[in-house]
């Protein structure tokens, strides 16, 4: 073969592997704008917790990826009436008893959460299948459960007792919307 013809299938060669370079480039700096997109906060919560942001985003994949695996479900009327009844409730016991309505806020939002159809066995995973959904709350959730636990341990103050309460509000609200597409079974999507 030739001197040009070697010279030739190089620089096809090293066409090739630019243009494979640029392609993943760009498809990284893509995937990057879409998880930062969809979970905003929760994103860089995780890349600080993760500490190296591709393996950050295969979490943040992962998690997606997991949350498809469930059907969630909209909460009926009935159902929304119900939960927004006893939310108004615990809220009335707050003013006597803080540290009862707080246990009582987290227990109400597992109960929507098990009816929507997360799973509810540990927290870890409620917050992780949370913040795909509720990205904006769901570090919300994190504050209000650590403050519960805390109070579980020892005695905290009532201004932390109020702070989870107001995050465990943010929370429930968000489980009680209605997003009528997202929340259909798989099937009715389809």
């Amino acid at each position: 073969m030739p001197v040009w013809g070697w010279i030739l299938i190089a620089v096809i060669v090293v066409i090739a592997v630019l243009v494979v370079i640029v392609a993943r480039a760009v498809s990284s700096r893509q995937r990057t704008e879409r998880l930062r997109g969809r979970f905003g906060p929760e994103y860089e919560r995780t890349v600080g917790e993760v500490g190296e942001q591709g393996a950050a985003e295969d979490a943040l994949a992962a998690r997606e990826r997991e949350r498809e695996k469930l059907d969630i479900v909209a909460l009926s009327p009935e159902a929304r009436a119900k939960y927004a009844d006893s939310w108004r409730t615990v809220q009335i016991e707050f003013v006597d008893n803080p540290s009862s309505a707080v246990g009582a806020a987290d227990r109400l939002v597992i109960q929507v959460m098990r009816e929507r159809g997360y799973p509810i066995d540990d927290f870890d995973q409620r917050a992780a299948d949370i913040s795909v959904d509720h990205p904006k709350v769901v570090e919300n959730y994190r504050i209000a459960h650590g403050i519960y636990l805390s109070q579980e341990q020892g005695d905290v103050g009532t201004e932390d007792q109020r702070e989870a309460f107001v995050h465990y509000r943010a929370l429930f609200e968000k489980l009680l919307e209605t997003d009528e597409n997202k929340d259909k079974p798989k099937e009715a999507r389809a």
